[in-house]
């Protein structure tokens, strides 16, 4: 007859081969899906190549993420990142950026004018400040303090359609806009997207990283600051379970934190696919009409190194590179 000394033995060995199983999950020693980055929109794909170069060399996600998306905001044809940005209905392009590391680390810039790479301020905020976040004038201060240099990001193309649009001065976001001057040689399918860029990776070491950079809505209300460089809302990364980001009409994607939403869902035992969907439903549940005529996704990576997405209308796609695979696909979509 099994005593309760017994009992309470076998009960505590159970629970130490069950806690060992889970500790060695997490440590590795399942089979994980390494190194893998993630970017949204079609401008990800050349974003991706330049971020790959650090993680193939055992670098850091971190590292890859900031020089993966540094890409789009110096090229002048991609018109809602960095350089080459839509202006605001002022005439101003001002650029909005965060990065996110390992260890809850984060730094973002809003309202920055004159700066070609805002995602690197944001870094050197996380690095060099006690602060997380640098705004407008203030942003620009210590931008140029350290190092930056002061340009003109309003290029031709772009101030010729901001003179046109002040024709009518209609404001109305367009889902999936196309930009027919990037090149779509250097694209699979010859599909072309833009918006923001959010890019999360997973490194040889099992760390993830995060970025998003934008210029933020064409033509918007001088002032305006979308979801992209608010911790939790535009990205956020826990090294724990994962990371995600998201893009499309920041307005909405506020008003859930959409990116922290996404990893607590995958900590809930969600797949990134799942937590993606899950948190799309969480914008129609709140305003159903507006929904149907918006567009926001939401693009996911745990620890794994498994990924997904999921947005509101057809047409969001995301740049995957991993060991296995270097390509554009195409997100779920609830319409």
């Amino acid at each position: 007859m099994p005593t309760r000394r017994k009992f309470i033995v076998h009960t505590v060995i159970g629970s130490s081969s069950i806690l060992a199983t889970c500790k060695a999950a997490a440590s590795g020693s399942a089979e994980i899906n390494k190194p893998v980055v993630l970017s949204t929109w079609d401008f990800g794909f050349p974003a991706n190549a330049e971020a790959w170069k650090v993680l193939d060399n055992g670098g850091r996600a971190l590292d890859a993420v900031e020089a993966g998306v540094k890409i789009p905001e110096a090229d002048p044809k991609v018109q809602t990142v960095g350089y080459g940005g839509y202006p605001d209905r002022d005439g101003h392009v001002t650029l909005d950026a965060c990065i996110m590391d390992d260890q809850y680390n984060c730094g973002s810039v809003m309202f920055l004018e004159h700066i070609k790479h805002p995602v690197s301020v944001a870094r050197l905020i996380m690095e060099k400040t006690p602060h997380i976040v640098l705004a407008g004038e203030g942003a620009l201060q210590f931008a140029l303090a350290n190092g930056f240099k002061k340009e003109n990001l309003l290029t031709p193309e772009s101030e010729k359609e901001w003179k046109e649009w002040l024709k009518t001065s209609k404001y109305q976001p367009k889902m999936n806009i196309e930009n027919s001057s990037f090149n779509k040689d250097t694209l699979p399918g010859n599909k072309v997207n833009h918006d923001t860029i959010g890019m999360i990776a997973l490194d040889k070491d099992g760390n993830l990283g995060g970025a998003c950079t934008t210029s933020g809505l064409a033509f918007k209300m001088h002032g305006r600051v979308g979801d992209s460089p608010i911790i939790g809302a535009g990205l956020y990364v826990d090294n724990e379970i994962g990371a995600a980001t998201s893009t499309g009409v920041g307005e909405e994607v506020i008003r859930i934190t959409g990116s922290f939403l996404v990893v607590e869902l995958m900590r809930q035992g969600l797949s990134p696919e799942k937590a993606c969907y899950e948190a799309v439903q969480r914008i129609i549940k709140r305003s159903p009409a507006k929904a149907k005529e918006i567009q926001v996704g939401f693009l996911a990576l745990n620890k794994n190194g498994e990924y997904g997405s999921y947005a509101l209308q057809k047409g969001f796609s995301y740049a995957l590179t991993d060991p296995n695979n270097n390509k554009m696909t195409d997100s779920k979509s609830v319409y």
